[in-house]
Order: C-alpha cells, then structure tokens, then sequence
C-alpha cells in the first residue's frame, strides 16, 4: 500500500506547495463519476463518490490532481478586510465604506453607501455584525415565505458561520443559513433558503425533494447554483 495511504488513513490529506490540505470525502446517491473540487475558503479538498466509490480511490484521485488543486488555491480571492474608502458587498452590490469619525458607531445604509463612525480601527469587525443583522432580518422574510409556499410552520432559523456550507437543515428541523450569503445577489440567498425549506419536505435530494423545491422557488434556481459555483468563494475574502 502506498505511504500516503497508510498515513492518511483517518484523516486523509494532499500536500500543497508543502501544507497538508485535508481531504473531505462524501457519498451522493446520484452521483456517477469522482467529482473534485475546492472549499469556497480553501480549507479543503472535497470528492464526491457514487455510493459504491472507494475510499483509496477518492484519495488517490484526490493526489492525482494535485496540480489542479494548487491552481485552484492560487485562483482563490485574497482576504481583504475591510477598510475607509473600501467596498462592501450587500444583497450583490458594491458599497462604498463611508467612514466619518462623527458618525453613528451603527452602520447605515446611504446612496451606495454605508456609513460608518467608531474607532476607524474596528470598523471590520462591525460592519461583520452589522451584515450578520442584515443577514437575519432578510433570512427570515425569505424562511417565512417559503414556508408559507411549501405549506409548512417555519422552523428556527440560525444564522451560520461554516466555512464549507450555505445551508443545512437538521432532523429536529433546525434551518441554518450562512450569514455570508447576505453579499450575493438576492435571487442567490432565496435559492438556500428555499433548497432547505424543501428539506422540510423531503430531507433527500430525491425527485420528490426537486420537485418539491421547483415548486416553491420563484427564481430561475440554475442561475443561482451557478452564481454560487462561479462567486460563492469571494464571499469569504472581507471576512473569512
């Protein structure tokens, strides 16, 4: 057996540029081929099997494409914190961080702006709490009028701060929604919210479970998950 393979047994990882870049391996149901790809922060490495896919084989394509990978982390977006005179990313535009030393401390939306007073030095972590706010005032709407669709109560609703999810909806129906999506397009953070409503439903992805989500979703849902798979990694570059 390969020495990589031994010692990646538990917790299997691909060397990158000489850092060991972990390897999340998951099952799908629908799945026909090995699909490769990179968590939106660069954390890991996730494969997709068929569910009669090997373990050794997922790990070893994983290594396979190594290069692949190495591309993939040198194409992800820089962390820029955010900063006077810097952009912001809200419901898909692009704001300007008005910073004014005799401003409010509590961000405010202007005309493609928002405004900021405080200590200029912690703005960041503010203006994270702020779209944390904005994130469950407009998550909720989204949650109740899903629900409402799909003919269900609403569940609680937590915001979420995983670094390899948007969305998850638990056995006890628990919805949670990562705050981040509160920077892409509106039409995108819907597509979440609706994907778990139907969940609710049906906590597959069978064809009930689709049909189920074609029917309460009222946006055009292809257009989402390719939004999410070509921008979704900016989300993490202001905070990570």
């Amino acid at each position: 057996m390969l020495d990589w393979l031994r010692r990646d047994h538990l917790e299997p990882t691909v060397e990158i540029d000489g850092v060991a870049l972990p390897i999340a391996i998951r099952r799908h149901p629908t799945a026909k081929r090995v699909v490769l790809r990179i968590a939106p922060d660069g954390s890991e490495a996730r494969v997709t099997l068929p569910r009669w896919g090997r373990t050794a084989d997922a790990i070893e394509f994983a290594h396979s494409r190594a290069a692949w990978l190495t591309e993939q982390l040198a194409a992800l977006p820089k962390p820029s914190a955010p900063v006077p005179g810097g952009s912001l990313r809200y419901c898909g535009d692009e704001l300007i961080i008005d910073w004014q030393a005799g401003a409010r401390r509590r961000p405010t939306l202007g005309d493609g702006r928002v405004v900021i007073g405080g200590p200029e030095e912690n703005i960041a972590p503010r203006l994270q709490r702020w779209l944390e706010r904005e994130a469950l005032h407009l998550l909720e709407g989204d949650l109740q009028n899903y629900c409402a669709s799909a003919g269900v109560a609403a569940p609680a609703l937590r915001l979420s701060r995983a670094q390899r999810r948007w969305g998850s909806c638990s056995s006890s129906g628990t919805v949670r929604i990562n705050w981040r999506l509160v920077q892409a397009p509106h039409f995108v953070r819907r597509s979440v919210v609706a994907h778990e409503v139907a969940h609710l439903l049906h906590f597959d992805h069978g064809p009930a479970f689709h049909a189920a989500l074609g029917r309460i979703f009222d946006g055009d849902l292809a257009a989402a998950n390719r939004w999410l798979k070509r921008e979704g990694r900016t989300l993490y570059a202001s905070f990570g």
